[in-house]
């Protein structure tokens, strides 16, 4: 929120301050990914957090609340999607379980927020 407490750009949402990190963090791991994986695991790990972050932007800058809950869901299902991945990095020892606790538990708060986020805007429909 900016400084008078409203918010008036996505930024402004703590959901997408908490996917940005998210984002950040996934390029801070994927970035130790052996060299073969810069087609694989390392690039749809880094499009499907890229994914969480975009389309809950794009919900914000939606008209109406049912497009905005569209996009939401579709965030939704990309940090699914980046969950599955963080299972195989670990399961194939790219990252470290305590690597792998640190990325689930801002998964997690970014999921829980995004929940808030599609109640909230479903209550308008």
């Amino acid at each position: 929120m900016n400084e008078d407490g409203k918010i008036r750009e996505f930024t402004d949402l703590k959901v997408w301050q908490e996917a940005h990190k998210l984002v950040l963090l996934v390029y801070e791991q994927t970035r130790k990914f052996p060299k073969e994986e810069i087609f694989g695991l390392t690039s749809q790990m880094r499009r499907s957090a890229v994914s969480i972050s975009s389309n809950i932007s794009e919900g914000f800058g939606r008209q109406g609340y049912k497009e905005k809950v569209q996009f939401y869901y579709l965030s939704q299902g990309s940090l699914t999607e980046l969950k599955n991945q963080f299972f195989i990095a670990r399961d194939i020892l790219y990252i470290t379980t305590d690597e792998f606790q640190k990325l689930s538990v801002q998964a997690t708060s970014v999921h829980r927020l995004l929940q808030g986020l599609i109640k909230k805007s479903k209550s308008f429909l």
